[in-house]
């Protein structure tokens, strides 16, 4: 059966009607809706990271938090913006947190999407070499974080303490890890790349490109192109492969009054530019249960992907969002 997960970026503002006033609220919202997604029988509990934003922003205490709480759900980011990070402390905190959670983690990261601050990675102490733009660093980031959590020596052993110069891994390591790394992938030729590297793919609600073609039949040739890739490289497992949708299911009062007008909306793509270039944005699905799962079984990237990420409306609250997600899991995956 297809696997859904909810994908919540943690916005929290201060303002009338939001049930997420501050970043406490926030970060126990994300925990206790990991908690009730479980409880649903949803797949997943993934969270967003953005920096300088009202948003979640370091995922690996949130990840512990949410693992401590539930047993069975996979638990992750889509994405990580690899810009920003040190690899090495990095790759320490996510062995941590999947021996935390008995190995559930599932971990996105990528070039990331613009960001509120200009360049803000180099507020961090990250500066692109000369001649390296700013995605060439975040895949030297990933490289070498993918080389710590896969056990390669970082650092000489200090001869005094250990009797020994040979390089030492970092420590904790988490057996299973390096399988568990996806990339967020915008173009069919990042996609392409994502399989020779032989890390799972993510593919959000737009690409950074565009053809004509309709949203999820683009997302469809990319994942496509993936797969071709990926048997081409000669890995030995399988890979998994994401795609994100907006899905409203219109189920009671309260859903009919914050998405109700918008039903049927937003049901074209939208193309636009991004980051100097065209990019195609996928529709949003918003209408009764049985008309989403009838729209659903249409879409050509559902349909190739193994999980599907539902993307929440995490302001209104735990208890709208588990509505949500239960209605998805019931009413809509079966067409899946």
């Amino acid at each position: 059966m297809k696997r859904i997960a909810f994908l919540s970026f943690g916005h929290w503002q201060p303002s009338s009607g939001s049930k997420t006033q501050t970043a406490r609220d926030a970060l126990v919202q994300s925990v206790e809706l990991a908690v009730a997604a479980e409880e649903i029988g949803i797949d997943g509990a993934f969270v967003r990271v953005h920096h300088f934003a009202r948003q979640l922003a370091s995922p690996f205490p949130l990840l512990a938090a949410m693992a401590a709480r539930t047993s069975r759900i996979e638990l992750g980011t889509a994405v990580i913006d690899m810009r920003y990070e040190n690899p090495l402390y990095m790759a320490e905190e996510a062995a941590a947190a999947d021996l935390l959670s008995d190995g559930r983690l599932q971990l996105g990261v990528s070039r990331g999407s613009p960001e509120t601050a200009l360049r803000g990675y180099e507020s961090f102490g990250y500066v692109p070499g000369d001649g390296e733009t700013d995605a060439d660093l975040a895949r030297r980031h990933t490289e070498l974080f993918r080389a710590a959590i896969a056990g390669t020596g970082m650092a000489n052993a200090n001869p005094q303490m250990t009797g020994s110069d040979r390089p030492l891994p970092i420590e904790p390591r988490s057996p299973g890890l390096p399988d568990r790394i996806w990339w967020g992938a915008g173009t069919r030729a990042t996609a392409v790349w994502t399989a020779e590297q032989g890390m799972n793919l993510m593919s959000s609600t737009l690409l950074t490109e565009d053809t004509g073609v309709p949203f999820d039949e683009l997302q469809a040739e990319q994942i496509t192109m993936f797969r071709e890739a990926w048997a081409k490289a000669g890995h030995s497992r399988e890979p998994r492969i994401s795609v994100s949708r907006s899905i409203l299911p219109i189920i009671d009062d309260e859903t009919r009054y914050y998405f109700g007008k918008r039903a049927g909306a937003d049901a074209e793509d939208q193309v636009g530019y991004l980051d100097g270039g065209l990019a195609r944005f996928g529709r949003s699905y918003i209408g009764e249960p049985d008309v989403i799962a009838a729209e659903l079984a249409t879409d050509a990237a559902v349909h190739a992907a193994d999980t599907v990420f539902v993307t929440v409306p995490n302001q209104l609250g735990v208890d709208f969002n588990a509505r949500i997600l239960k209605s998805i899991g019931d009413d809509i995956r079966p067409s899946l």
